[in-house]
């Protein structure tokens, strides 16, 4: 088998630390596997002394049966396995431990909800705040943190740590670890048992990691521990694709490791079998913004390809009858479904294309789980005021809207089964403005009994005072009011096509049904349309890809607010790019929900070669045609339009992607 330059150095690596730059599509597995072959055959290295690490089960298993068929059944006991598999062997072997002792991730969901419930915090996205949760007890656990000095993002300091502690000694009464746990633990073990930590190092005397740009602070300490005392630590990963930092990953690692390991030899894989030079060339331009990455240059012998196609349109509406069509295209011209992948920041962002989707009976599966909107906590509270609107007396209704926003009413007034206002206003008589609380409440449920649900909807956010309610509630649980609103916009927007509130519920119903049985069907119909997050997409490859509502506040995030962030963001970007094979598609929308948007600085970054401004350059602007660079200084270009006579500046990152359709090439 023929390899290229880059990867036979890589395979042939015989010992002592090698950091291995793998870019997109550029054979890493290939590499990984036939360099464990080469130590075994060709170096005479025992193959139980040989561990291969992943970041996950599958991942795993694939490079396990890679190697085995490349070996041709010779069964040779490499190891191979996760992290956490890896580190939790090593633990049974000191602590006698077995699988009971592994907390499931129901109990750990059970725990947190009791001690939530016992500590009485008053949150609405209950489910929401329980992940935050679990993931920033991750992050304190794996990059080693002091509780005393962590801020969390979810909750006060106060409530965050009194949370992990009682989380902690929950697990310690049962004497159970989580995965965590199994890494922090394994650190300790081989910290103080040298004994222990010299039979493992004899033991993986060549340790090669995949995915490396992913590892977060433990993981590398005991990594380090085991390669003592050859190191020979053989690393493989793509610093440009590290977006995971969300979950403890520190691409810093991967970035300094050459400062841990002077003596490391650098290999570059700069080929890409994947893609077209087109598709390439656009990610390149995009993720060389970057300023903390190793600087390489990637290159490949495939053919040109296609232009990206690259449309704004006026709203969603307009871009998911594009995509449609662009879809039934393909499949006219002899593309398989399973051939495209709509890829997406985050995984509520397919919501309207789903919906399109299933109107038109296209097959797709969702990678990702869709949330339905309809069973949303905010979407709960609309649903809620119109029904007690429409005569519903429940308790669990009054519930869960009397006090959003604040009337302080006490939930000791709601203990009949069956409520009304009457009997509150009677609890009520001897305090006047509570009786005029509940005149007002009455007042505006007698409004939106009979109106259309867009109507209903804008009346309770505006009229009734629900969206101040999910300010204050944003403020108390850290969050951006922008966030919340969001979904209150999408939810009036879809509403707009029904008149009366039973059509509303009938597609809510219908919805929600052919949601259930997308999840059945995810894995049974192979030949569907790929709908997933860009995180989700990493690894994978389609030949068609569409990276929809390029904007900004989407991608990058309106989370992403420091350097480190955008970064990350410009990443995700890079990795959603070079899912693509043959077509690239990247759609933006000029408005949503009323409001207008720009399309994102990374379309920018993609269509305006930074290298190449220069003064003299023509640029294209959407507006006003052809104009002249006249001067390039400080991160900033004047342009001269002789359409319009004047010369006008412009922000080179930021504002080119808003003004500016390219450089003429």
């Amino acid at each position: 088998m023929g390899f290229n330059q880059g990867q036979e150095q890589a395979i042939l690596h015989r010992e002592g630390p090698m950091l291995v730059l793998a870019g997109p599509g550029s054979g890493k597995t290939l590499v990984i596997t036939h360099r464990a072959k080469s130590l075994i055959e060709d170096y005479g290295v025992d193959p139980s002394n040989i561990l291969v690490i992943t970041f996950t089960k599958a991942a795993s298993t694939e490079m396990r049966e890679r190697f085995d068929k490349l070996t041709e059944g010779a069964n040779y006991q490499v190891t191979f396995g996760t992290f956490h598999a890896v580190f939790f062997k090593i633990l049974k072997f000191a602590y006698h431990l077995s699988g009971n002792n592994i907390l499931r991730e129901e109990v750990k969901f059970s725990y947190l909800n009791e001690i939530i419930d016992n500590i009485n915090l008053e949150i609405d996205d209950l489910s929401e705040f329980v992940t935050g949760i679990i993931g920033e007890i991750s992050i304190v656990k794996g990059d080693m943190l002091n509780l005393e000095h962590y801020y969390s993002k979810n909750c006060s300091e106060e409530i965050f740590k009194k949370i992990f502690n009682r989380y902690q000694e929950k697990l310690e009464q049962a004497n159970l670890i989580d995965f965590d746990d199994m890494l922090v633990k394994c650190f300790e073990l081989l910290s103080v048992r040298t004994d222990i930590l010299a039979m493992w190092q004899n033991k993986y005397q060549y340790i090669l990691i995949d995915e490396f740009q992913d590892i977060n602070k433990v993981q590398y300490e005991i990594i380090k521990m085991l390669a003592k005392p050859q190191d020979n630590i053989f690393i493989v990963g793509d610093d440009d694709q590290s977006i995971y930092r969300f979950r403890g990953a520190k691409p810093e690692i991967m970035l300094n490791f050459e400062k841990d390991y002077p003596s490391a030899v650098r290999v570059l894989l700069d080929v890409n079998y994947r893609s077209t030079k087109e598709v390439v060339s656009k990610a390149l331009r995009v993720i060389k913004n970057n300023q903390k990455r190793f600087l390489k240059s990637i290159r490949t012998d495939n053919e040109q390809g296609d232009m990206a196609e690259i449309l704004e349109f006026n709203e969603p509406k307009d871009e998911n009858n594009y995509v449609i069509q662009k879809i039934n295209d393909y499949i006219s011209k002899g593309y398989y479904y399973s051939d495209i992948a709509c890829l997406f920041r985050t995984n509520i962002g397919p919501r309207s294309l789903v919906e399109k989707l299933m109107e038109y009976n296209l097959p797709f599966r969702i990678k990702d789980n869709l949330p339905n909107m309809y069973e949303h906590w905010i979407a709960k509270d609309i649903l809620t005021y119109i029904n007690i609107a429409r005569g519903s007396t429940a308790r669990s209704d009054f519930l869960r809207i009397i006090n959003k926003p604040k009337r302080y009413v006490s939930r000791e007034v709601l203990h009949k089964s069956a409520v009304s206002i009457d009997d509150m206003r009677e609890y009520y008589e001897d305090k006047n403005w509570m009786v005029q609380r509940m005149d007002q409440l009455e007042y505006d449920l007698g409004f939106i009994k009979d109106i259309a649900p867009y109507s209903a909807i804008n009346y309770i956010r505006k009229g009734i005072g629900y969206d101040e309610y999910l300010e204050e509630y944003a403020n108390y649980r850290r969050m951006k009011a922008e966030d919340l609103y969001e979904l209150l916009d999408e939810l009036m927007e879809n509403s707009k096509l029904y008149k009366k509130y039973e059509e509303w519920f009938d597609h809510i119903s219908e919805y929600g049904d052919k949601l259930k049985e997308q999840v059945k069907l995810r894995n049974s119909n192979t030949n569907s349309i790929e709908i997933a997050t860009m995180h989700s997409a990493k690894g994978l490859e389609y030949k068609v890809v569409f990276i929809l509502d390029a904007n900004e506040g989407v991608t990058p995030h309106n989370k992403a607010m420091l350097d480190e962030d955008m970064e990350e963001e410009r990443r995700l970007f890079y990795v959603a790019v070079t899912r693509a094979k043959e077509k690239l598609h990247i759609y933006s929308v000029k408005e949503r929900y009323n409001k207008v948007l720009s399309t994102s600085r990374f379309v920018g970054e993609m269509l305006l070669d930074m290298d190449n401004i220069i003064e003299g350059t023509m640029i294209v602007h959407k507006k006003y045609g052809d104009g002249k660079i006249k001067k390039v200084a400080d991160g900033k270009m004047n342009v001269y339009f002789p359409k319009i006579r004047k010369e006008l500046t412009f922000d080179i990152k930021f504002a080119v992607s808003n003004k500016l359709i390219s450089l003429k090439e």
